[in-house]
């Protein structure tokens, strides 16, 4: 397992107003592991990762999320499949286990879609943590700035023939902060067709 030291940890504000700045900028002083990249104006999930893996140095790059849905050392784990892989052309990403009986339909449904919309396999798309290449993360073209980030990462994942790992994470009670999609049925509605609009754009390549 690689030593701490030797691990970049990046605090990404993504225009927060709930005095995250502070507290992220707390835990970085006299600590040159720790790094806080602000965003001043949210304007997606999606756009905040990139805005981080852009400012990261390191050869293998990794994001995952902060309510701590997830445990952080999660990311240790990814980190050590790809120490074990002799082949660096890997796409690693957590599998959750523990969630509602209704998010798992949920998202057996999306999957099932995903493949058949295009041919690939697909499961448990927006699990955490995701981790790769920086040399792979220098091939995305136009990423979107949404919630379509996981899809699309999955997707040039498979469209590079990348090795897939996966590996079980818990997904437990969000710790901190308030789900900006998955609060209700309608607000899954409007993720649900995001997604499809994203769907149809990356099936259009596939063509």
């Amino acid at each position: 397992m690689a030593e701490l030291s030797n691990i970049e940890i990046l605090f990404v504000d993504n225009g927060s107003t709930d005095g995250s700045a502070k507290i992220m900028k707390a835990c970085s002083v006299g600590n040159s592991s720790f790094k806080v990249v602000s965003v001043p104006t949210n304007i997606g999930y999606g756009n905040g990762i990139l805005t981080g893996l852009r400012a990261a140095n390191g050869e293998v790059l990794s994001w995952t999320h902060a309510d701590l849905q997830t445990e952080p050392q999660d990311v240790l784990i990814g980190l050590g499949i790809f120490e074990k892989s002799s082949n660096k052309k890997i796409f690693v990403k957590g599998r959750r286990y523990g969630r509602p009986f209704m998010d798992v339909i949920f998202t057996l449904g999306m999957s099932v879609f995903e493949t058949a919309l295009l041919r690939k396999p697909f499961w448990d798309i927006n699990a955490q943590p995701t981790m790769f290449t920086k040399k792979f993360f220098e091939t995305w073209e136009s990423p979107p700035s949404d919630f379509s980030l996981d899809l699309y990462a999955y997707f040039s994942a498979r469209s590079s023939e990348l090795q897939i790992h996966r590996f079980p994470v818990k997904f437990g009670i969000r710790a901190y902060g308030v789900s900006h999609w998955n609060v209700n049925w309608r607000a899954k509605w409007r993720f649900i067709k995001r997604t499809i609009e994203f769907s149809t754009q990356l099936r259009k390549k596939i063509n």
